[in-house]
C-alpha cells in the first residue's frame, strides 16, 4: 500500500457543487454574485484580495445601502468594528475629487490597524455573501499575497466560509493554517523573504487581538488551484498539506496563470506560448482520489459534461460570472466589455509582463484602460498600495518590501534587477479601478483600470445571444446547468 492510498478521503457533509464561481480580480467576485450563485445552489466565491482596501474605501464613499455597516454590526466583537467605522465612515461620501484616505500596507510585522482592517474586510464579504440564505460561499486568496492570509482567513471563517480556494503559488501551509484557525489558536505562517534564509513568518494570534472568548469555527474546505497533475500528487502524499481537493486550471484561464514550462516563447503578438507540458493530466489528477475541478475554458455546458465525465465534480467558471449583473465591474466597464463581445471585436491577450508577481496575466484590450499603451505610458508610476510588493532582506539584515510596477530607480535601488521592471503594470491600483473604489489623487490624476477575462469567450457569446441585455449570475447557471442535469 502507498503512502498516497493511506491518506483519509475528506467527507463532505454536502452535496459538491457543480459549478464554482471563480475569484476574480479585486471584488469583481463581489458578495453580491457569490451570494446569487450560492442561492442558486452552486459555490459562489468572494475574491478574497484587498478586501481591508475595500471596507475601507466603501465606508468613505458612505456606504450609501448601508450594506457594510450591517455586516459589521453583526461581528462577534462590536468594539473591534467600531473602531474601524469611527475612524473611515464618512456620512454623505467623500467629498468631490477627495482623495480617498490611506490604510496601512502589507508587512511582516502588522499594526493593530491593519489585522482589524484584514480581518473585517473578509469578515464582511463572505458575511454579505451567505447572509438571508442556506447556501455555500467560498473565498478565494492568492499564496503570493502570503502576508494577508492568516487576517482574511480568519475574518472569513469568522462569518463562516464553507469553501477557502487558493491558487497563484504552493498553498502547502494553508492546512494547518485553517486548523488552528478553527480553534482561535496563534498561528505562525512562513513567507518567503528574497535573500534571507527560512525562518520569517507572519503571525496572528487571534485571542490577544480580539480579547473575546468566542466558540471554535468551523474549518472550511479546502481547495488548492493546481495547473500540473505533478503538483497535485505532491500535495496529496503529506497528510499535513493535503487539500480537501483541486482546482485544475488551464492556461487560458482569466487573471494570473502559472508560467509555460521551460524557456520561456513568444508568440507573434508577444503572447508567451504553452504547449502539452502546461495542461494537466486529467486522469492522473483524478487517481488520486479527492474531488476536483476543472478551470480554463469550461463555461459552457458541453465543457462541464465532459469535465464531469472525466471523474471531475464539475468546472470553476469565471468570464461569464464576470459579466454577470451581479458583478463587482464598473457597469461603463461591464457595458463596454459587453458591447465589443457582441461586435466581435473583444480581444484578450496574454501578457507576460504585465503582473508584478511575474506570472502570465490575460488583459482585455479596452482603449481608455492601462492595456492601451498611450494611457499606460501616462500614469506616474507608483506603488502605494502593495498588495503584490515582497519582502527582501537588506544588507543591514532588515527586511524591505519592493514591487517592479514602481519607480525603477527605487525598485533598483532596492537591489531589484532594472530587466524586472519592463512592462510592468500597478495591478493594485488598476483593479480597484475596475470595481469603482480607484484613487482620485490630490494633483487631479485618477486611476485608470485593467480588465482581465479569459481567452476562451465562447460561452459569454452564446449568453450574449441568448440575453441581448445583460444576463444574472441565475441565468448563467441555468444555462451551463440545464443541459447536464
Amino acid at each position: 500500500m502507498t503512502a498516497l492510498s493511506m491518506l483519509p478521503v475528506p467527507t463532505f457533509d454536502r452535496p459538491l457543487p457543480r459549478v464554482i464561481q471563480g475569484g476574480m480580480g479585486i471584488a469583481v467576485s463581489s458578495w453580491r454574485l457569490a451570494s446569487a450563485v450560492a442561492r442558486a445552489g452552486q459555490l459562489g466565491v468572494v475574491s478574497g484580495t484587498a478586501l481591508d482596501l475595500v471596507l475601507a474605501r466603501r465606508l468613505q464613499d458612505g456606504d450609501p445601502d448601508g450594506a457594510v455597516r450591517r455586516a459589521l454590526a453583526a461581528f462577534p466583537v462590536p468594539t473591534f468594528a467600531h473602531r474601524v467605522v469611527k475612524r473611515y465612515f464618512r456620512a454623505g461620501g467623500r467629498a468631490p475629487r477627495e482623495p480617498y484616505a490611506p490604510i496601512p500596507r502589507l508587512a511582516l510585522r502588522q499594526t493593530r490597524l491593519a489585522q482589524e482592517l484584514m480581518i473585517l474586510g473578509a469578515f464582511v464579504e463572505v458575511w454579505l455573501a451567505k447572509e438571508g440564505h442556506g447556501g455555500q460561499v467560498g473565498i478565494n486568496f492568492l499564496e503570493k499575497v502570503q502576508m494577508a492570509t492568516p487576517t482574511a482567513a480568519y475574518g472569513s471563517m469568522l462569518a463562516g466560509a464553507d469553501y477557502v480556494v487558493m491558487g497563484a503559488g504552493i498553498p502547502r501551509d494553508i492546512p494547518h493554517l485553517l486548523d488552528r484557525l478553527a480553534g482561535h489558536e496563534a498561528v505562525d505562517l512562513p513567507v518567503e523573504v528574497s535573500g534571507a534564509p527560512a525562518g520569517h513568518s507572519v503571525r496572528l494570534d487571534p485571542a490577544e487581538l480580539l480579547d473575546a472568548d468566542l466558540p471554535p469555527l468551523t474549518r472550511p474546505t479546502f481547495l488548492a488551484i493546481v495547473s500540473a497533475h505533478a503538483l497535485a500528487s505532491y500535495l496529496a502524499r503529506d497528510s499535513h498539506i493535503c487539500p480537501d481537493g483541486f482546482v485544475v486550471e488551464g492556461s487560458r484561464a482569466g487573471g494570473h496563470n502559472a508560467p509555460p514550462r521551460g524557456r520561456l516563447t513568444l508568440d507573434d503578438l508577444g503572447q508567451p506560448v504553452f504547449g502539452p507540458r502546461d495542461e494537466a493530466d486529467v486522469a492522473k489528477v483524478a487517481a488520486i482520489g479527492l474531488p476536483f475541478w476543472l478551470a480554463g475554458s469550461q463555461g459552457t455546458p458541453e465543457a462541464l459534461a465532459t469535465a464531469r465525465a472525466a471523474g471531475a465534480a464539475g468546472v470553476q467558471v469565471g468570464t461569464v460570472f464576470a459579466l454577470a449583473q451581479e458583478s463587482g465591474l464598473d457597469p461603463s466597464l461591464r457595458d463596454d466589455l459587453l458591447t465589443r463581445l457582441r461586435a466581435g471585436t473583444l480581444e484578450i491577450r496574454t501578457d507576460p509582463f504585465a503582473s508584478p508577481t511575474g506570472f502570465p496575466f490575460k488583459v482585455a484590450q479596452v482603449p481608455g484602460t492601462l492595456s492601451d499603451p498611450e494611457v499606460l505610458a501616462d500614469r506616474p508610476r507608483l506603488c502605494d498600495l502593495g498588495y503584490l510588493r515582497t519582502p527582501y532582506q537588506r544588507e543591514t539584515g532588515a527586511v524591505g518590501y519592493r514591487c517592479p510596477a514602481e519607480p525603477v530607480h527605487v525598485y533598483v535601488r532596492k537591489g531589484g534587477a532594472v530587466e524586472d521592471t519592463v512592462g510592468r503594470v500597478c495591478l493594485c491600483n488598476a483593479l480597484t479601478a475596475d470595481v469603482g473604489l480607484g484613487q482620485q489623487r490630490a494633483d487631479g490624476h485618477e486611476e485608470l483600470g485593467l480588465l482581465t477575462l479569459g481567452v476562451d469567450i465562447d460561452g459569454a457569446k452564446r449568453l450574449a445571444t441568448i440575453h441581448p441585455g445583460e444576463w444574472t449570475a441565475r441565468e448563467a447557471l441555468d444555462w451551463l446547468i440545464g443541459a447536464t442535469g
